[in-house]
């Protein structure tokens, strides 16, 4: 396993042992809801472990197909319809930050249940976004750079004598090819650790709060929705990943994160159901922070690292097929994911 994976994955596993415990609310907020509807607990219940194998379920589909191309042909990555597919994918994480995100950050530190002061004063959601999107930003060069140099340095030592005995033409051009084709690659796996990380943020909250629900009534149509929501999520993280071509360990290991992270959210939210209240001021501060930072990372990644980066290509712009297929897989992502916002 490479030392970015090691720290990718202990990045990780603290953000799934310290985010439940923030949102544990210690119980002495009463913000209640007017009209607080008493679950059906032992129907929710059966609800909560559907939704964890279906989600579970579609998780792994979502993140295998572009990753299967591999081994299949028409999915390649050098093949237009995986341009497509990727397209699509930026439009659902896209669709994900404005429209499911962003909202229910902006619901959490608007809820009058918070303080007016500090809450009511300043626009923290968009303020947080913003550093976050600003954050990832800094991340992706920082870190792009970073790798790029250790690269270069195992490459000279490597290499050392070739590069002294062959510095001929021929070899510069070489050279310059094979580290163009380098800096991509490292591109490209910046690019779907940092994705992940933001997707597994609003994962481990949406689990939590579905695990955390007694009503069963809130819970059904939210299994089907936040089913298809992974599933589309996956295709787009799937593909960064295909792109990045991790070795088969770092693949799985990106994969079961992402696959796991809701249903483990959920049964965190199941175990900590008789202390979490979701109108608690402490619970609605940390989710809020946290969907708003999640919601910058997204928009980020879709605008900038997925879209920008593929439409500005000489291949895009030289081919109106492409032109036309992409933007078409846009927009059928970013609509089919935002119209799920209806039931979730």
């Amino acid at each position: 396993m490479s030392k970015t994976t090691k720290v990718f994955t202990f990045f990780v596993f603290l953000l799934l042992v310290l985010l439940p415990a923030l949102v544990v609310s210690e119980c002495n907020c009463t913000c209640d809801k007017e009209d607080e509807v008493v679950g059906d607990k032992a129907r929710a219940f059966r609800y909560k472990f559907a939704a964890i194998a279906s989600i579970l379920f579609a998780s792994v589909i979502g993140v295998l197909i572009p990753v299967i191309g591999k081994f299949v042909s028409f999915l390649s990555p050098d093949r237009d319809f995986f341009f497509f597919i990727k397209a699509f994918a930026a439009g659902v994480i896209l669709s994900t930050g404005f429209i499911h995100v962003l909202p229910d950050a902006f619901e959490n530190l608007k809820s009058p249940c918070l303080s007016e002061h500090p809450w009511a004063d300043f626009p923290f959601t968009g303020f947080v976004a913003m550093c976050a999107a600003m954050g990832t930003l800094m991340v992706d060069a920082f870190a792009t750079a970073y790798f790029k140099k250790v690269h270069m340095i195992e490459e000279q030592t490597g290499h050392e004598g070739h590069v002294h005995l062959h510095h001929t033409h021929a070899t510069n051009n070489g050279h310059a090819h094979g580290s163009s084709d380098s800096s991509q690659l490292l591109r490209h796996r910046v690019i779907s650790q940092v994705l992940e990380v933001g997707i597994i943020v609003h994962s481990v909250i949406i689990g939590i709060g579905l695990g955390a629900s007694e009503d069963a009534k809130h819970i059904k149509p939210l299994v089907a929705a936040l089913t298809f929501h992974q599933f589309f999520e996956g295709m787009g993280l799937g593909s960064c990943i295909t792109q990045a071509k991790f070795k088969n360990n770092a693949t799985v290991i990106m994969g079961l994160f992402f696959a796991l992270t809701t249903p483990v959210g959920i049964g965190i939210g199941m175990a900590i159901s008789s202390r979490y209240e979701e109108n608690s001021q402490k619970a609605l501060i940390i989710e809020g922070i946290f969907n708003a930072a999640s919601a910058g990372i997204l928009i980020y990644m879709a605008l900038v690292d997925l879209l920008a980066a593929d439409f500005t290509t000489e291949r895009f712009q030289n081919s109106t097929y492409l032109q036309l297929g992409a933007n078409i897989s846009l927009l059928l992502g970013a609509g089919l994911m935002s119209a799920l916002a209806y039931w979730a």
